[in-house]
């Protein structure tokens, strides 16, 4: 992985994507990150916008909250139910 400080990264956008296929790049402000340029594989622009969606976070995670508290439903189940309609 590479790091590289944000005063220092003044070439052209284009360069640094060039090298994504071989590792990285991490953007730091006095040494602290601040951003990640990575490759993006297996991946497509809808899947890319949900990751980062603040509210499908916090869908998420409110769904993983109820399913710690309440519980759920196994897989052969849900299939089990979705076979009959």
């Amino acid at each position: 992985m590479k790091t590289l400080e944000m005063a220092e990264a003044t070439a052209p956008l284009t360069k640094y994507a060039q090298g994504l296929k071989k590792e990285p790049v991490i953007l730091t402000e006095n040494g602290k990150p601040v951003a990640a340029l990575v490759a993006i594989k297996n991946a497509d622009l809808e899947t890319i916008t949900l990751s980062s969606h603040p509210e499908f976070l916090a869908l998420i995670e409110r769904s993983r909250l109820r399913h710690l508290k309440e519980g759920g439903i196994s897989s052969a189940e849900m299939r089990r139910r979705l076979k009959s309609k």
